[in-house]
């Protein structure tokens, strides 16, 4: 059997997992095919920080074994896929993005990965990061030993982060999905930058044991992946409780994405969602408005006023500065690869317990609003983000105008999100279409993700020079 490179980069899992029943593929090809693009196109977007070759074979030759016994774990079987470098591996470095961590070794497997394993995927990488997850504070997308991640679509532009490998391995076809996690903004920023699928889970969905920790109370861990489907049947592989995770809540989750549903939907637009803008952005958010009318309404709403932005940078600090206190009392920040990140560290104590405190009561009455508003509403629809990836070379202003502050609201909300593909801006950079929903509506969310994308094909791009 000889892969065909266009299907490998183009097919959608439910494809892939029929190609393997048929026989018109194996895992041990699936996987090589990934192996060699991971050190080719990988590297070449530093997207990788380890190549997990042993245990993708192991994985893969296994997988084959099992599905030509009959043993079939579900539609991850034999699928090849990445991991973001935050999350631990038995016996594999997990870097954590950060140099001070480089040699860090743990001897068992994260929730995440344990689950994936047992859903029959194959873990062939774990993939780059910004340094600790973003939590220093970082102005520059530089921010990693492995250096900037890079998006397929320009490879002079960001991939984004903090999940900046997962996006960049996703978007640029090397593996069919990667695990990210979300804080405020990292698997919806390289899902817009990297044109891909990405999907935040409710707070508390996935269990995150075994991940890295930067923020406990607003930390979580999604799929990137081609199609709003994918990301559904990975999310059904990874949910869930687990008593290793006390934050993980009890509840069990099933992927359906609100049987098939795909029109009749309700959708909020927030005022001044195109405010300040970029012009590619606002044009293709403007085109996704006229599908999404064509799906069921949409209706105009006012964002509740809060301060999104001060509020949440106040739960980072304070849950930061507890999560890295030995890093930053040793000086061990001083070998962190982003200038700013080797100082900024020191004034995040200056949160202090008062002000941590108040934020968290203005956040109980944030959720409160933004769940009574989503009543009535199957998602709240808005740009990812307001600008095109930008260079890499070149310091981020997080200050700029343009928008609204969505994904801090969401968040803080603790609410699940989609970015699909919706179009490209100047030069051919790829821009989101956001959809917010209340929380434990990720069926519903999928359900019109889906349905934009069974209306549009921006997904089905592939990135210069790919397939």
């Amino acid at each position: 059997m000889t892969l065909d490179a266009h299907t490998y980069a183009t097919a959608p899992m439910r494809k892939l997992g029929r190609m393997l029943r048929a026989g018109e593929t194996t895992s041990a090809e699936l996987t090589e095919h990934a192996l060699q693009l991971l050190e080719t196109r990988g590297r070449a977007l530093n997207a990788v920080v380890t190549v997990t070759r042993d245990r993708a074979l192991r994985e893969a030759v296994r997988a084959d074994a099992e599905l030509a016994a009959g043993h079939d774990r579900g539609p991850l079987h034999g699928i090849p896929y990445g991991a973001k470098d935050l999350l631990a591996t038995a016996n594999i470095p997990t870097t954590w993005g950060a140099a001070p961590y480089r040699d860090q070794v743990f001897d068992f497997d994260a929730t995440v990965i344990r689950k994936l394993e047992a859903a029959g995927a194959v873990l062939v990488a774990k993939l780059a990061m910004v340094e600790l997850a973003g939590g220093m504070g970082y102005d520059a997308p530089d921010a990693s030993f492995t250096g900037p991640g890079r998006t397929p679509w320009d490879t002079n532009r960001w991939s984004g982060g903090s999940s900046s490998g997962s996006g960049a391995a996703v978007g640029g076809r090397i593996v069919p999905f990667a695990i990210g996690s979300e804080t405020s903004g990292s698997i919806m920023s390289p899902a817009a930058n990297c044109g891909t699928t990405g999907l935040r889970p409710t707070y508390g969905r996935v269990s995150r044991h075994g991940a890295m920790a930067l923020c406990w109370s607003l930390d979580k861990l999604g799929p990137l992946a081609r199609t709003a489907d994918d990301c559904g049947l990975v999310l059904g592989a990874i949910a869930g409780p687990d008593v290793a995770d006390p934050t993980a809540v009890a509840r069990r989750y099933r992927y359906a994405p609100d049987s098939e549903r795909t029109e009749g939907f309700r959708f909020a637009l927030p005022k001044g969602a195109t405010d300040g803008i970029e012009d590619g952005v606002r044009e293709a958010f403007e085109a996704s408005l006229a599908v999404l009318r064509g799906m069921g309404t949409v209706e105009e709403v006012a964002l509740p006023e809060f301060p999104y932005g001060a509020v949440i940078q106040h739960v980072i600090f304070g849950e930061a500065s507890s999560a890295f206190d030995s890093l930053i009392a040793s000086g061990g920040i001083a070998d962190l690869t982003n200038p700013q990140d080797r100082v900024t560290p020191y004034a995040l104590p200056a949160c202090t317990a008062v002000d941590y405190l108040r934020a968290m009561r203005i956040r109980s009455k944030i959720a409160a609003a933004l769940e009574g508003q989503m009543q009535g509403y199957d998602a709240m629809v808005a740009p990812t983000a307001a600008r095109l990836a930008p260079p890499i070379d070149q310091p981020f202003n997080r200050d700029r105008p343009g928008g609204l502050p969505l994904i801090p609201a969401g968040n803080l909300a603790g609410q699940p999100a989609v970015s699909v593909p919706n179009g490209f801006g100047e030069d051919g950079l790829p821009t989101g279409l956001m959809l917010i929903g209340a929380a434990f509506t990720e069926n519903r969310l999928l359900a019109a993700a889906s349905a934009f994308q069974e209306r549009t094909a921006w997904h089905l791009q592939l990135p210069p020079g790919v397939g």
